[in-house]
């Protein structure tokens, strides 16, 4: 709409991700999502939110609305079929619901620390999910009840986690701990699990750290929760370890904000040197 409608400047655009592609980790959605604000910001379908003196902004509900569905649109491009949670979550930040369709923001979700490892073994999704399916047309009285339970998994995380910013209490990080080793049990019962991911799983136990992992499995990535209190030696040991197996792994944050507009005076001296190579 805004390209028939506006005289839109011809525009270089530079691309630097710290993502690993094809990982299961969403870089294609990121991609989309910060490509769908940047364009719609140039031809003036969305306000530039930054105002003289701020280091970052912000658009409006109305204005994510409209980035995410331009940004789910290149996700249709790249994969096909996708469900739209990747670039949701790219809009919006923090943490989302998704069952049967239906994308639902949660409210009030604490910031968490994790290790994020990638096993750099590749997979596909596809293959992944046609496998899950199989098994659940030929196992249904065994396979329903990991998915329920699967489910059930997925509200108590989100009931702990909802309430952890009113009440920050230690006593939520081992519950999240054990749903975190249930949930990867069941991953592996229902045939997305890979002896990559059981050896990151072992790894970080032996540092007393709980992992599971993260996207379709078969390989891909894996998280590893960190409490507050979790030492920084225990950190750096069980990456160390990590990295022995000859895996990839970085310590970040989960529930971070979603899509922001950066002054380039508040950009890091690294993210401004990759920009002004590329």
């Amino acid at each position: 709409v805004c390209l028939c409608f506006r005289d839109v400047p011809s525009v270089d655009i530079l691309v630097w991700s710290e993502l690993p592609t094809g990982a299961g980790l969403g870089s294609s959605a990121a991609y989309a999502v910060c490509l769908a604000a940047a364009l719609l910001t140039a031809c003036g379908a969305i306000s530039c939110p930054l105002k003289d003196g701020e280091s970052t902004a912000r658009w409006t509900e109305e204005e994510l609305t409209l980035i995410n569905s331009w940004a789910f649109q290149g996700e249709r491009v790249i994969h096909g079929n996708p469900s739209g949670v990747d670039n949701a979550v790219g809009t919006w930040g923090g943490a989302l619901r998704y069952q049967s369709g239906k994308i639902t923001p949660l409210k009030r979700v604490p910031t968490l620390r994790i290790l994020l490892t990638n096993t750099k073994v590749p997979r596909s999704t596809k293959v992944l999910v046609a496998g899950v399916k199989e098994k659940i047309l030929k196992f249904p009285a065994i396979m329903n009840p990991v998915l329920d339970s699967i489910d059930a998994i997925s509200q108590e995380c989100q009931s702990v986690l909802e309430a952890m910013p009113a009440n920050p209490s230690p006593e939520y990080f081992p519950v999240l701990e054990e749903l975190f080793d249930i949930n990867q049990h069941h991953l592996n019962v229902i045939g997305v699990g890979h002896p990559s991911l059981d050896r990151l799983c072992r790894v970080t136990a032996s540092h007393g750290l709980h992992s599971k992992l993260t996207g379709a499995g078969g390989g891909g990535c894996g998280i590893t929760l960190l409490r507050p209190d979790t030492s920084p030696l225990a950190v750096e040991a069980a990456k160390q370890d990590l990295c022995a197996c000859g895996f990839e792994c970085w310590e970040t944050n989960i529930g971070a904000p979603g899509v922001t507009l950066h002054s380039s005076s508040s950009l890091t001296t690294e993210v401004l040197h990759a920009l002004s190579q590329s």
